[in-house]
């Protein structure tokens, strides 16, 4: 990837000391053919004081001063041409046209100036190129050429001098700005994959946080309402040992049964989290991004396939009932297959309200009610009062319950309502649509 401007500066032999030029090379190459101009026009300056009549140290000086406004090229490249036309009646400084006239072009002055700059040398240089040969055409009597000579002569010069290096520096000026532009645009890229690279992470953590919060809310699922019913067995088992051995021993094995089914569940759950982190084992020294969305989708669709269906519900109650539970089960309507995550949820929103009821109404007459409707599917888990009689099994509550079955039921787009009764009791309603997160 290209480094950024601010990267480059740092990394760069850049100089800063050195007035406007950016490198030190810069800085060399500007003062050498500062140097050459210098002694170009200092040797041009002796015949030009003789041709002119004044001191030949005078002339060398001025061919001096004149040469050396080449090191200021870069800072001022209008200076330098302005300079260097108005040497040319000198015939001197043709280096510093030359180059003069390059850096104009390649620059970022206005095209306007540099056109026009560009037609006063070309000018200025003509009329020099036509006296000077006009004036050795009549210094030699026997050379006779025809009247076209000396203006198609002092033009192809006077082109030679100035267009040569005029389209060069426009070429050099347009290549460096396509290069300043490729790299503006290279580093504008590289800033959006960096941030496309913090969105991705935000967007894995977030699917880790919503992975995480739906396996805690599975193993809630299962856990609590398994060992519900083995902590509501093993008290009554506690309590008619001594005087019903038979039934003791019901209640033992329901238990036993109950502490079975747990375990496959665990071990089912385990299972397909360890097979999703497998999919996507990483490297050393990677960060798999893009690999968290896979095992969210391939936990949550072995979970989806290999978790429990609306008809179970009967089953469901019937253990609640062997734990000693009066319930009534009801259902309206034609049983028929849902989508997967709806039958899940509305098992799961049933299995959480009556483990709510084996905590905190112990000995309380329980209604199950499903209702197969048109286009949705509700369920209701109402419980009356404690009756007082039946003893507390003490099982610890951590108040995620409700918080799951509305997480679960509001996912998929559907209706959750909770709350106390008039009569003393407590309510758990449902309403899920029959096609999911597409229905809704």
């Amino acid at each position: 990837m290209t480094a950024t401007g601010a990267d480059r500066e740092a990394a760069g032999s850049t100089t800063r000391g050195y007035w406007w030029w950016e490198r030190r090379r810069s800085v060399a190459l500007d003062v050498g053919l500062a140097l050459v101009s210098a002694l170009e026009c200092a040797l041009e300056g002796v015949e030009f004081a003789g041709d002119t009549g004044l001191p030949v140290p005078l002339g060398v000086l001025f061919g001096l001063l004149a040469g050396s406004v080449l090191v200021l090229r870069r800072r001022w490249p209008i200076a330098v041409v302005l300079v260097s036309i108005a040497t040319t009646p000198a015939e001197m400084g043709f280096l510093m046209g030359i180059v003069g006239l390059y850096t104009l072009a390649a620059s970022d002055v206005p095209r306007r100036i540099t056109v026009v700059l560009t037609g006063m040398t070309l000018v200025g240089t003509f009329i020099v190129s036509y006296v000077r040969l006009r004036q050795s055409v009549s210094a030699h009597a026997d050379f006779g050429p025809g009247v076209w000579y000396v203006p198609v002569v002092s033009l192809f010069m006077s082109l030679g001098l100035t267009a040569p290096s005029v389209l060069f520096g426009l070429y050099i000026g347009a290549r460096r700005r396509l290069m300043e532009s490729l790299r503006e645009r290279a580093d504008s890229l590289e800033r959006e994959l960096s941030l496309l690279a913090d969105r991705a992470e935000e967007r894995a953590e977030w699917a880790r946080t919503e992975e995480r919060t739906r396996i805690a809310r599975e193993m809630h699922d299962v856990v609590a309402h398994r060992v519900s019913l083995m902590v509501v067995h093993a008290a009554a088992l506690q309590a008619v040992a001594p005087k019903d051995p038979a039934k003791a021993v019901r209640n033992a094995v329901l238990v036993g049964d109950m502490g079975r089914q747990a375990l496959t569940e665990l071990r089912e759950m385990l299972g397909v989290l360890r097979s999703g982190d497998a999919l996507v084992a990483p490297r050393a020294g990677q960060v798999p991004l893009a690999s968290v969305g896979r095992v969210a989708a391939a936990v949550a669709a072995e979970a989806l396939e290999e978790g429990p269906r609306l008809h179970e519900v009967e089953a469901l109650v019937a253990q609640s009932r062997e734990a000693g539970m009066t319930v009534e089960l009801s259902v309206e309507g034609e049983l028929r297959p849902y989508a997967p995550e709806v039958e899940q949820t509305a098992y799961r929103v049933v299995q959480e309200a009556l483990t709510n009821v084996h905590k905190h109404a112990a000995g309380a007459r329980t209604w199950v009610r499903l209702a197969h409707r048109g286009a949705e599917v509700a369920m209701q888990v109402e419980n009356g009062p404690t009756d007082g009689v039946t003893a507390d099994a003490g099982l610890p509550s951590g108040g995620n319950g409700l918080v799951g079955m509305r997480e679960r039921v509001l996912g998929l787009g559907g209706v959750f309502v909770s709350g106390p009764t008039d009569a003393g009791g407590f309510r758990v309603s449902a309403v899920l649509p029959d096609g999911g997160p597409a229905a809704a």
